[in-house]
């Protein structure tokens, strides 16, 4: 079986502030997180470096073909160094662009800067661009200049929205007003919360809108493995836009704090609530289809030794 993971995170360190309060990478996998220390990554990547190949050596070992890389500001702008990984792996990884979000909130002037900046992250050769609308402090109409020139380009827009009626129906015109725009809504929804469905019915405003899970199991954290709530979650979604417009995500590397890395899959995998073609649609043929992913890698199983 294919399987690519449509959200996962790549960063060489962190060092920003969001809403004035600090996000510093440490050691031993924890970060000064909002002010607080918090465990970010797994203890074992001991210099705080959330490398392309420490995940590819986790993509390996978990069989997983590729995963597309999106941004959030929490871990401050990636840019270069996804690109990088991208040129260095390009049949691995899917990386995506961010253009600095605290422009949208300095007037007409600052939004046509955030405009040209994300003309020059294509130019210099994205093909995603990823947009944690989570923090947008101003209206997610804001974005639609920008969604004009990605549907011109062809390229696609990863968008993560809050748990906000408002939000989430400004999101539904912003897709209306750019119809070709190849849209994936991250995070399933926030499927926690009580707008989830709002989100997923996204999928219904456009054929180019498919909705991704990384963070389903933060989300489901409490109830944990093997996620029995998150699989009927999927069951309800693929009810309401169907099994074709759904992709995994892993939300890498911070859920694997609590979990593997194979483990953050193989929930569906193992699942005997979906059939063989719903998982080989979720775990990867649409995310492959969706990004254009060719030439994957095969993997072979290889035991281990505990076995």
């Amino acid at each position: 079986m294919t399987i690519i993971d449509a959200h996962s995170h790549l960063w060489l360190h962190q060092d920003t502030e969001v809403g004035g309060k600090k996000i510093k990478t440490l050691k031993n996998g924890r970060s000064i997180f909002m002010d607080e220390e918090v465990q970010m990554i797994p203890p074992f990547m001991i210099d705080g470096v959330n490398s392309a190949e420490v995940f590819l050596s986790n993509m390996d070992y978990a069989q997983v073909n590729a995963a597309v890389v999106v941004q959030e500001i929490i871990d401050g702008q990636q840019n270069d160094y996804l690109l990088d990984v991208q040129k260095r792996y390009p049949n691995r990884f899917f990386t995506m662009g961010m253009p600095d979000m605290k422009q949208l909130s300095q007037g007409a002037e600052g939004q046509a800067q955030f405009l040209e900046e994300t003309r020059q992250l294509l130019d210099r050769g994205f093909r995603g661009i990823a947009i944690p609308g989570h923090r947008l402090t101003e209206s997610v109409k804001t974005l639609i200049p920008m969604c004009k020139l990605l549907e011109e380009r062809g390229i696609i827009l990863d968008m993560c929205l809050d748990d906000n009626a408002h939000q989430i129906a400004e999101m539904a015109e912003v897709i209306q007003e750019c119809p070709n725009l190849k849209v994936a809504i991250g995070h399933f929804g926030m499927v926690t919360t009580p707008t989830w469905k709002n989100q997923i019915l996204l999928a219904r405003e456009s054929k180019h809108v498919t909705i991704e899970s990384g963070g389903i199991t933060w989300l489901y954290n409490s109830e944990f493995y093997p996620y029995p709530s998150a699989i009927r979650s999927i069951k309800e979604a693929a009810d309401m836009v169907g099994m074709d417009r759904l992709m995994w995500g892993s939300d890498y590397p911070r859920t694997i704090t609590a979990i593997t890395y194979k483990m953050s899959y193989d929930f569906v995998s193992k699942s005997q609530e979906l059939t063989d073609q719903e998982k080989v649609l979720f775990l990867g043929e649409n995310a492959r289809k969706f990004y254009g992913f060719k030439d994957l890698v095969e993997l072979p199983y290889i035991k281990n030794m505990s076995e």
